[in-house]
């Protein structure tokens, strides 16, 4: 790309700040008010891989000036057990949750558990004086999504999604390219996201297989993909047609087993998967399947994946953009193409997050090529940041607990955006389901606004 192009461009993500009001984290913004040295005081409901890693270990190690966890809830008595020990925190722990709330008050509920009791836990955890950080999805039908709507209004307690893919910096600088107006007006926007035979097949081993625990990958996956085009286009969606199909796992399976680990084809299948070369997930998961049976190396060809594993969507916007969006779960590499197309330019992005070919050299930034039209192709180079999610946990991290950050790129997600994003997802699966465009506004009270506010 160096010869082909006229001009390369180094630009740094962390010192443009983008024209407007500062904007802060709905949580934060009561911490900033009142932090005078004293601790907030955080549970966890769900004490699965994320819980343990991300939002146990990784904060009570880089914040514990801020924050204090006073409780674990999970309905596996082993895994609790265990993630209080990976964690490293000696709170009390829970198998019931409003006991859990009744007893240590927290002042903040992190709600990790599987996608279909979101709902459940956000609403009574802000009936009982809790504000909530949830993991994405929200929720996964538009029936909990109203439920956590009124719940909000009703308590005055607040949500904060964690979308952490809208603080990875090469989709921070895509935000402030688009809003600079480097292409004029977006009139339309290309987004196809590729998902590999390991990554991809993981979601078929898990209890995201089923539509009725994550709400499919159109929502638990895919809302993340959502919540990017909404934050970029800043505008809502108001309407989406949608295409999906189950072909490659599940059913389409010729030989199957329950898991992995006691299959009779792991010398021939190809999604043979070990973990027990895994010692945190046998000492999460494994060694904690007596109390209730799940396996988190379940066999990808099981009959009951309920889930498409090909997905395509029209989406259309209230500011009149048009979207054509394609999730595939079995791409021999993982990443993204994603193009904006504007009344002055295009800008485009290919992420391939998998290693390069063999000859090739890994890179330690991503790019972005601009090209104004009747002009020449301009090369940008974002910096790779070191943390999970290209960058983005840190900065989300940091968002949510250190007293002060400032939110100058709009990146805190509360409630409005994590509807948003899963009823994107809601209503291409009922599309898929009816072979009909589905509204956004028929789903809940929530109306798409032509820019947002």
């Amino acid at each position: 790309m160096e010869n082909k192009f006229s001009r390369r461009k180094f630009i740094g993500t962390a010192g443009t700040v983008a024209a407007g009001t500062l904007l802060v984290n709905p949580i934060l913004a009561e911490t900033v008010a009142s932090f005078n040295g004293t601790k907030k005081r955080f549970a966890i409901v769900g004490t699965g891989h994320r819980a343990t890693g991300m939002w146990g270990k990784d904060v009570v190690k880089e914040y514990s000036d801020y924050v204090e966890f006073v409780g674990l809830c999970d309905i596996n008595k082993g895994r609790l057990e265990t993630a209080k020990k990976m964690i490293g925190i000696s709170c009390p722990t829970f198998t019931n949750f409003e006991e859990m709330m009744k007893t240590v008050k927290p002042d903040v509920l992190i709600v990790t558990t599987v996608d279909a009791t979101h709902n459940e836990f956000i609403v009574k955890g802000m009936e009982m004086g809790a504000d909530i950080i949830t993991e994405k999805p929200m929720t996964i039908d538009e029936e909990k999504c109203q439920q956590i709507i009124d719940a909000e209004k009703r308590t005055g307690k607040k949500v904060t999604v964690t979308f952490n893919y809208r603080y990875s910096p090469h989709r921070a600088k895509i935000w402030e390219l688009l809003r600079a107006g480097a292409i004029g007006k977006i009139t339309s926007v290309d987004f196809h996201w590729y998902l590999d035979v390991h990554h991809g097949a993981d979601y078929f081993r898990r209890w995201h297989r089923l539509r009725e625990k994550g709400g499919s990958l159109w929502v638990h996956k895919a809302s993340h993909h959502f919540d990017l085009l909404n934050w970029w286009i800043d505008s809502d969606p108001s309407e989406v047609f949608a295409f999906g199909s189950l072909e490659h796992y599940g059913k389409n399976g010729k030989q199957r087993g329950v898991n992995c680990r006691t299959c009779d084809h792991k010398s021939t299948c190809k999604f043979y998967w070990d973990m027990t070369k895994s010692k945190r997930l046998m000492e999460l998961y494994a060694d904690n399947e007596q109390y209730d049976g799940y396996h988190r190396d379940g066999c990808v060809f099981r009959e009951d994946v309920n889930i498409f594993d090909k997905m395509a969507a029209s989406i259309k916007y209230a500011n009149g953009v048009q979207v054509s969006y394609s999730l595939t779960t079995y791409s021999p590499y993982e990443g993204y193409r994603v193009a904006f197309n504007g009344t002055e330019g295009r800008l485009e992005t290919w992420i391939k997050e998998s290693n390069p070919p063999a000859g090739e050299e890994k890179k330690n930034y991503d790019e972005l090529m601009l090209t104004k039209n009747f002009g020449k192709p301009e090369i940008i180079q974002v910096p790779y940041a070191q943390s999970g999610h290209g960058g983005g946990d840190k900065l989300l991290k940091d968002r949510i607990f250190v007293p002060g950050t400032a939110d100058n790129l709009r990146q805190a997600a509360g409630t409005r955006d994590g509807s948003l994003s899963c009823l994107v997802g809601i209503a291409a699966r009922k599309s898929c389901d009816s072979g009909k465009p589905v509204m956004i506004s028929d789903l809940t009270t929530l109306k798409p606004q032509v820019q947002k506010a």
